[in-house]
């Protein structure tokens, strides 16, 4: 049995970490605020790019002079997965399910005899990646540096994408993170960003019956060669936002799950305290009063 002096230090140490959770989750809720809006308001303008890009490859016809980014390599061998995770941890299982989905994607992929290689955006998901594919990582892009997300963080993640996607021989870009739900939902979402991915032959009709009194000027080869890299970098923007505010949502559901588990185990050691005492004071009670008797 613990003594009473042991029991007291770790009531003491469980109150403290119950405060420090406790303000960890009031800072979350309120970064929270701010990270949803910005990935709400992000949202509208990249579904409806993705919806202009698939509109316009449905209507292209593929051939030499189409942007590569559209047309890909003519190859489905070599697949880069883009990783997003944050810097930070101690938010639940945020950055363990985005890279579980990953994971899953990137099995399925080996077990088809694809190749896989993996760019890491953010520090978290480096270590279980790391330990598993530890010849496949070809870059890590650091984001602990960033203290407020802008576009120009994302263009410059995306031209990268780009350029290894047109000198390394990579033939498929997907991108995974969390799309953000609620404080108490974040769903962990893959999608092929490059190259784009076309619709099938019923989407693609709907799409052309949506459009069909739309003419585009210049045509539209020309458009996509220019929204196509740009479509990339919205994508990425989109998946940052989205991770923010997840991570907030996240972490302070973790802290708040922490807060109230701090404060059962509080009672618990302090009923173990109150009985041990209490036992304590009975045994010397009993001595007094076996010492009396014996005189």
């Amino acid at each position: 049995m613990a003594s009473l002096k042991a029991l007291k230090g770790r009531i003491a140490s469980v109150k403290s970490t119950q405060k420090i959770t406790k303000a960890m989750k009031m800072v979350a809720a309120a970064k929270l605020r701010r990270a949803q809006q910005a990935a709400e308001a992000g949202r509208p303008y990249a579904e409806r790019m993705e919806q202009v890009m698939a509109s316009l490859a449905s209507r292209v016809a593929i051939s030499d002079q189409s942007p590569k980014l559209l047309a890909g390599t003519g190859k489905d061998q070599a697949h880069l997965l883009v990783v997003c995770t944050s810097d930070r941890g101690l938010a639940g299982a945020f950055n363990s399910n985005i890279v579980r989905a990953a994971r899953r994607q990137a099995d399925d992929l080996i077990r088809q005899g694809r190749n896989v290689y993996f760019y890491l955006v953010g520090r978290k998901g480096r270590a279980v990646i790391q330990r598993l594919y530890p010849k496949q990582i070809v870059h890590q892009y650091d984001t602990s540096g960033i203290r407020q997300l802008s576009f120009a963080d994302a263009q410059a993640i995306a031209s990268d994408l780009v350029e290894r996607y047109l000198t390394d021989g990579i033939d498929v870009v997907h991108l995974f993170y969390a799309r953000f739900r609620s404080a108490l939902v974040q769903e962990p979402v893959g999608q092929q960003i490059i190259p784009i991915a076309r619709p099938d032959a019923a989407a693609a009709e709907a799409a052309g019956g949506a459009n069909a009194g739309v003419e585009y000027e210049p045509d539209e080869e020309e458009i996509l060669a220019a929204l196509l890299p740009r479509n990339v970098a919205v994508q990425i923007f989109r998946a940052m936002l989205e991770n923010a505010a997840s991570e907030q949502g996240s972490r302070m559901t973790a802290m708040d799950n922490a807060t109230r588990n701090a404060g059962d185990m509080i009672q618990r050691l302090t009923i173990q305290y109150n009985r041990t005492r209490q036992a304590a004071i009975t045994t010397e009670l009993v001595e007094i009063i076996s010492g009396a008797e014996a005189l």
